[in-house]
């Protein structure tokens, strides 16, 4: 089931294009990665899904339906320019924003002890958000986002500023929220946790979408048939069996009789037909086809459509 779905969004800033006809959709249930680079125009998506400004043309459907202004306390929004009161008390603060979500100060009291005592941070309720490292004041930012139990949840860099510690704390509740139903949008720079936490992406690059699916779906949109092949032998004997079809892309000595070869098929051969070109000159330890990481991709795609545009 859809949760979220833009449909043929346009935004226009004077003679800036932010957004050309974007198009995307996120399930229930699932954690979906808005990536792109710096002034892509994902910031811009992200306010017009949450009202805070509107598109020139296409809309936004929440459950279905057209969002609307009621539709916010559904949502979960957690923006990159953190916006807590620095004056004010960590759990003065916390219920206040409660009660702006629309929950009632004894439902948001109950819940906010359950996750001040999860993330044991119990002794910050009388201090000040100013008295609170970066990273503590980013616990008190994405309970105050999650605590009123959003269908919808919009996180732009919610690692940010988080050591390896406290990123796994916050990357183990968003999967768990997952589980639990939610949907979950993510806009990161962070492609290891795009990797670890996303069932599916969209690109977006100079006000267009580039690349969209399943992570799955994409990584084998990216694949070159390449494999990574560790074994026993001499490299030089190993690269003369390869001939015409299959290319060596890189090599790696291990140790004077050891090695990884990295071998592209060609000319539609397949790994049995490397591997049998191979073995008699080589003691075959592991087979391993090289999939593309998401940073590799991400860069790829960018550079892609660059070359498109010069062309």
């Amino acid at each position: 089931m859809e949760i979220l779905k833009v449909e043929n969004i346009q935004k226009q800033y004077a003679s800036h294009k932010a957004l050309d006809n974007i198009s995307i959709s996120t399930k229930q249930g699932q954690i979906f990665g808005l990536l792109g680079p710096n002034g892509a125009g994902k910031t811009t998506l992200i306010r017009i899904i949450n009202q805070i400004t509107a598109p020139d043309s296409g809309q936004v459907l929440l459950n279905g339906k057209p969002i609307t202004r009621e539709d916010i306390s559904k949502i979960g929004y957690l923006p990159e320019e953190r916006g807590l009161y620095k004056k004010m008390k960590v759990g003065e603060q916390a219920l206040y924003f409660a009660q702006l979500k629309g929950m009632s100060k004894s439902e948001a009291k109950t819940k906010l002890n359950h996750w001040f005592n999860k993330f044991e941070i119990s002794s910050w309720t009388n201090k000040k958000v100013e008295e609170l490292s970066k990273g503590m004041a980013q616990k008190i930012q994405f309970i105050t986002t999650v605590l009123h139990e959003p269908k919808l949840l919009i996180l732009d860099e919610p690692f940010s500023g988080f050591d390896p510690i406290n990123t796994e704390i916050i990357k183990n509740e968003i999967l768990r929220l997952k589980e639990k139903g939610t949907s979950i949008m993510l806009s990161t720079h962070n492609m290891n946790s795009v990797e670890e936490i996303c069932d599916s992406i969209a690109l977006i690059n100079q006000s267009k979408l580039i690349l969209s699916g399943s992570l799955r779906t994409v990584k084998q949109q990216y694949k070159t048939n390449t494999y990574a092949i560790k074994f026993k032998g001499i490299m030089m004997a190993f690269a003369n069996q390869l001939w015409t079809n299959f290319a060596l892309i890189d090599k790696k000595q291990i140790d004077d009789n050891t090695a990884i070869a990295y071998v592209q098929l060609k000319n539609n051969n397949t790994l049995n037909d490397l591997l049998k070109t191979v073995m008699p000159v080589a003691q075959i330890q592991s087979v391993n086809e090289v999939i593309p990481s998401m940073n590799d991709i991400f860069i790829q795609a960018i550079k892609q459509q660059k070359g498109d545009n010069n062309e």
